[in-house]
């Protein structure tokens, strides 16, 4: 590597490579903390953090309802999310259909049966 260094005071301050030798260092370290971060997600999936296919995530940035998609992504009848709220029936669909804004109390309870938090649901 062809390395200039400027000194300051005798202490060396800079170190000038060739733009070319510059580019390869920023692209080596880029692609380790690709690697880092890999890394990082594996344990992170190994020790239990939960991941979303990409059907979920698709249907998320549809627009389709919260709500709904959480719902069906834990594989819960609106009857049985409703059961764990304790509300009816009716008032789920009715939220899931955007007939209807849950209050807080109902919200926190919706995000709790679904094991999400309640910003991912509205």
């Amino acid at each position: 590597m062809n390395v200039q260094i400027i000194k300051h005071k005798g202490a060396p301050e800079y170190a000038i490579v060739p733009f070319e030798e510059w580019e390869k260092m920023v692209s080596r370290l880029e692609e380790l903390e690709d690697i880092r971060d890999a890394r990082n997600v594996k344990a992170a999936i190994a020790e239990g953090e939960e991941t979303y296919g990409s059907d979920f995530v698709k249907r998320l940035v549809s627009g389709e309802n919260r709500l709904k998609i959480w719902r069906s992504h834990r594989n819960l009848t609106i009857a049985k999310l409703a059961e764990a709220c304790g509300v009816s029936v009716a008032a789920v669909s009715q939220i899931e259909n955007n007939k209807r804004k849950p209050s807080i109390d109902l919200l926190v309870k919706l995000a709790r049966a679904l094991e999400c938090d309640m910003e991912n649901i509205i």
